[in-house]
């Protein structure tokens, strides 16, 4: 399963002190069992001194076959220990899909 590849790599390279990887496939116009996209919400000390674009870099890095391949959006939510604490353990939503729905 993609979603249990993208969270063992993550893991792996962040050792976050959170790490939520969700599949929004189902609320995308996506044939069933799709999973092509992805809300990641990951917290880690990595993460210390660096700005939103270099910690995504990073993230894209590591997940880049996933990416290339069946991967078709990935929502990051990357914090430090300290930014996490400051929202409160909150998970920003996710906008709704404007293709949802559609009929080709």
């Amino acid at each position: 399963m993609i979603r249990e590849q993208i969270e063992d790599k993550l893991r792996n390279e962040f050792q976050p002190l959170h790490l939520e990887v969700q599949d929004e496939s189902y609320r995308h116009n996506v044939p069933a069992g799709a999973e092509s996209h992805f809300k990641v919400v990951i917290v880690s000390d990595r993460f210390e001194g660096l700005r939103f674009l270099a910690r995504h870099r990073a993230i894209y890095g590591i997940l880049a076959d996933e990416l290339a391949g069946p991967v078709h959006a990935l929502a990051l939510h990357t914090y430090t220990a300290s930014e996490w604490q400051g929202l409160q353990d909150t998970v920003p939503a996710s906008p709704d899909c404007r293709g949802a729905g559609l009929q080709a």
